[in-house]
């Protein structure tokens, strides 16, 4: 049987005479009794008995559980909670006891078989210890740890008794009790049955009977420390989680949760390779940790995972404050990276992505995603990964990748094989493991296009699906995604327009800002920029920080939390008003940005919810419930600044929603006269093309467009400088 019958870690703590076992029986039955008068006595004000109300509801529910505060039973028994902290494998058996006796007292139950075990679930106020700083002297002791979740196994059984039988004379060993957690159970070599009068039985006689063994549910996780507590170089350490029957399936991958556990080692398997290099030598008493779950404490919020950044009575009162000053937005965007110069737009924009919007739920069970996605094209020099790198630090969840060496599985999630059980299990990518945060990709130009095309689903739906090796599952990814990309040719041309991107539609229409950074020479601009750079590398930035007012970093990732906490904004009736009307004027052409070409750019609904996602942004930093039309005109100017500039400008022609309906129609009309004046595989010259199409009054841009485009599809190769040859499919 898999699971319960693998050899495992095998201890005994009953070797000593008889007086020492039956004190160590008295002392058991009288922890058990403290146990059960803490659980029947314990109440809080108005006589409320917290323990044992909860016990009783539970199980006329069927849920044979019940979560004890440590703190509860210290102010009970500061003693026995001492011993349940430093004892806990054998205390709490005898708690566990005293829970099943007393929910038999309280619920009559006419079959007292069907009756489970109660488990007893832990929980505690005390500070977390970091996975660095747990050593061996915390073996067999009970741990608090953060972390998260990065893989989950399938459920397995795991046995509590077994009954064996020999294979020679069939004689019946029942009811052996296997030990809690990763444990196992030896066979004995030898029959236990007297052999007189007929042969002895071989060596290793006894099988499982699996009909006649008790289990229970268990699950493997795989938790890795939060990216807070890893030291800069280092790889971020794990540790394996043991859960059994309540405490399965608790937890998915891609949850910050915060462990209580007894801290518990288990025997290195070894393979028969490793064997064989060492002569078939094992290595006596070398052990491998691992976590036995007696609790999960989570935040089920989607704000963030708030415990790692308690917040205190002062700082609420400094952050209500900062809220209510009415330069709070300007204040916000100076302090983000304030050693880059300019770029203010962009650092407005990169506040109200940290900030986001609020997640919606409709009645149909659809949601609307809140958070802000925001892309950076330009020129290299431009400080973008600067930016990026101080978006990772400053958000309270922040992950950073490059898309050079970032996969779709490593973005998203990958199934993998379990190397000690050969199952399947899932692990949660760079996406997942930002849920709730920022998830910040540099050089995602340089991604390959399947592997962008995978995060489709995450950055619009904000789930990821899997479906291989049998599992099919679905993730969250509820992040924001800051990415920053350079343009096809190096630097970004003007002339070339549109073809310094090499996006798909699909995903340019998943951020919600798009905004070209360019390195345009100004020499009062390079001077005042030049000025800037010495001054930060004379060390003279603090100075200016203190009279310039910005907040210091830690401040702002704990404003950022708590406003993410404790606000979720929606827009008010007025301002929802202008958005439609301002949104009906866009798509008719009516608006003040096409007054000179009269011509629409038919923005879809996902721009207009991008709008609005922005101003409620805007009102979380004031801690405001609703969206004002003060915000709406600040998130339409941003928008405006970003994605529409871009598109106005034809840095965005061809993508979905920014293209002409005459610009559409002199592509196709060029592209299918070129079609019918050359035959397939004929040699012409490029320049006569040109100034053929030129005298017919075809603008240029339009001309070197269906060309390239007609180039990459394969359909025109060049031969030569000035000449092409026309292949057409």
């Amino acid at each position: 049987m898999e699971g319960f019958d693998t050899p495992g870690i095998f201890f005994s703590d009953t070797f000593g005479d008889d007086d020492n076992l039956a004190s160590s029986l008295m002392n058991t039955r009288s922890i058990k009794k403290t146990f059960k008068e803490f659980l029947k006595t314990y109440n809080e004000e108005n006589f409320n008995y917290k323990y044992r109300d909860t016990l009783k509801r539970n199980c006329n529910l069927g849920q044979y559980w019940l979560e004890i505060n440590v703190e509860d039973l210290a102010g009970f028994d500061e003693n026995l909670a001492d011993k349940l902290y430093k004892q806990p494998v054998e205390h709490l058996p005898a708690f566990e006891e005293a829970a099943t006796e007393l929910a038999q007292e309280l619920i009559a139950s006419d079959n007292a078989d069907d009756f489970e075990n109660i488990q007893i679930l832990l929980s505690t106020n005390s500070l977390a210890s970091s996975l660095r700083s747990i050593k061996s002297e915390s073996v067999s002791r009970l741990v608090k740890i953060p972390g998260i979740i990065v893989s989950a196994s399938s459920i397995r059984a795991k046995a509590t008794q077994i009954t064996l039988q020999c294979r020679s004379c069939r004689n019946v060993v029942p009811h052996l009790p296997v030990k809690a957690g990763m444990d196992g159970y030896i066979l004995p070599r030898k029959c236990s049955t007297e052999q007189a009068g007929r042969p002895q039985c071989p060596l290793d006689p006894y099988f499982i009977i699996p009909d006649k063994c008790k289990c229970v549910d268990s699950q493997i996780l795989k938790l890795q420390e939060l990216s807070d507590s890893t030291p800069q170089g280092e790889m971020p350490r794990h540790v394996q989680l043991y859960c059994d029957r309540y405490l399965c399936e608790r937890v998915v991958p891609g949850n910050r949760i915060m462990v209580v556990g007894v801290y518990s080692i288990k025997k290195v398997k070894t393979s028969r390779k490793q064997k064989v290099a060492e002569n078939s030598r094992t290595v006596v008493g070398v052990r491998a940790p691992y976590l036995r779950v007696l609790g999960f404490q989570m935040d089920d919020q989607v704000g963030g995972f708030t415990t790692s950044m308690p917040t205190s009575v002062e700082d609420e009162e400094l952050f209500r404050k900062l809220a209510s000053s009415p330069d709070i937005y300007e204040r916000i965007s100076k302090s983000i990276a304030p050693s880059i110069f300019g770029f203010s737009d962009i650092k407005k924009a990169i506040a109200c992505l940290l900030f986001g919007g609020s997640r919606k739920r409709l009645p149909d069970g659809l949601t609307r995603r809140g958070d802000v996605n925001l892309l950076l094209l330009g020129d290299p020099g431009t400080a973008k990964s600067q930016l990026l790198k101080f978006v990772q630090q400053v958000s309270p969840i922040g992950v950073y990748t490059s898309g050079k060496g970032s996969s779709a599985a490593g973005l998203t999630a990958s199934v993998t094989r379990d190397p000690t059980s050969h199952n399947f299990i899932v692990e949660g990518g760079a996406m997942v493991l930002a849920d709730s945060g920022v998830v910040c990709i540099d050089e995602f130009d340089k991604m390959r296009e399947g592997d962008r095309v995978a995060i489709h689903e995450a950055m619009e739906q904000q789930t990821i699906s899997i479906a291989k090796a049998g599992i099919t599952t679905t993730l969250n990814s509820r992040c924001s995604v800051l990415a920053a990309a350079n343009s096809v040719f190096g630097r970004w041309d003007d002339s070339k327009g549109e073809d310094n991107i090499d996006f798909m539609p699909t995903i340019l229409s998943r951020f919600d800002m798009i905004f070209i950074i360019k390195d345009e020479h100004n020499q009062i601009r390079d001077m005042t920029l030049a000025k800037h750079i010495m001054n930060v590398h004379l060390m003279n930035g603090q100075a200016q920080q203190e009279v310039e007012g910005e907040l210091p970093l830690a401040t702002i990732k704990k404003f950022l939390n708590y406003c993410r906490q404790r606000c979720g904004p929606r827009l008010s009736e007025e301002a929802g008003e202008k958005l439609k009307s301002r949104y009906v004027l866009m798509r008719t052409g009516c608006h003040e940005l096409e007054s000179e070409k009269k011509l629409a750019i038919p923005i879809t609904v996902r721009q207009l919810e991008a709008i609005i996602r922005i101003a409620e942004s805007l009102a979380k930093m004031q801690l405001q419930p609703f969206a004002t039309e003060t915000h709406v005109d600040e998130a339409l100017r941003l928008f405006q600044v970003s994605t529409l500039s871009a598109a106005t400008s034809g840095c965005l022609s061809g993508v979905e929603g920014f293209s002409t309906e005459e610009d559409t129609e002199t592509l196709q009309r060029i592209e299918k006269q070129l079609k019918r004046r050359f035959p397939i595989g004929s040699q012409v010259s490029e320049f006569s093309i040109i100034q053929d199409f030129l005298r017919q009054k075809y603008p240029q841009r339009a001309i070197d467009k269906v060309i390239y485009l007609m180039i990459r599809r394969g359909e025109i190769q060049h031969i030569m400088q000035r000449k092409m040859l026309i292949r057409l499919k």
